[in-house]
C-alpha cells in the first residue's frame, strides 16, 4: 500500500471541485491520457469515468468506478487498468491553518499486480503518487481562488 501526502494552499472543498469534475480527470492524473465519457451521476456512488491511459499509439480504453464519495473529507476510487489490473485508490482531505493536507493510497485491488510483491510496486505508486498530488494541488490552489 503506497501513501502519499501534501498540504495544498486552498480549502478540501477546491480540492474535492477538482475530483468533482471528471472531466479533469486526466488533468491530474498521471497516466491518464484523455476523457471519453463521464456519467452523468458522477461522482455518485457507483458512477464512472470513461478513459483512457497510455500514449499514442498504444491506448487502453478503461474506466474508474466512485465507491465512496463523502465530500469534502474521503473519495474511494476502483481505477481499472487492465491487463494490468484494478487498484483501489482512497483521497483523503483534512483541514490545516494555512489549507488542507491531502492524502492519496493507493495498492492493486485484482489482477496480476496483485502478485508484485509491495516493496517492488509501492515505490513506484509513491512516485506516481507524488506527481498526482502535485497536479491536483496547481488545479485546486488556481482554478476556484476567485470563487
Amino acid at each position: 500500500m503506497a501513501e502519499n501526502r501534501r498540504r495544498m494552499a486552498c480549502d478540501r472543498e477546491s480540492v474535492f471541485r477538482v475530483l468533482a469534475d471528471g472531466w479533469l480527470y486526466p488533468v491530474w492524473v498521471v497516466g491518464a491520457s484523455r476523457m471519453r465519457e463521464v456519467d452523468e451521476n458522477w461522482p455518485a456512488a457507483g458512477s464512472k469515468l470513461h478513459h483512457s491511459f497510455g500514449v499514442w499509439p498504444v491506448l487502453i480504453d478503461d474506466s474508474t468506478s466512485v465507491l465512496e464519495w463523502d465530500p469534502p473529507r474521503r473519495a474511494v476510487l476502483q481505477a481499472r487498468g487492465w491487463p494490468i489490473g484494478e487498484a483501489r485508490v482512497t483521497i483523503e482531505a483534512a483541514t490545516r491553518e494555512d489549507g488542507c493536507e491531502v492524502r492519496i493510497i493507493e495498492h492493486p485491488a485484482t489482477g496480476p499486480a496483485t502478485l508484485i510483491p509491495s516493496f517492488l510496486i509501492d515505490p513506484m505508486l509513491k512516485w506516481r503518487n507524488s506527481e498526482t498530488l502535485r497536479r491536483l494541488a496547481y488545479v485546486a490552489e488556481r482554478r476556484w481562488d476567485e470563487a
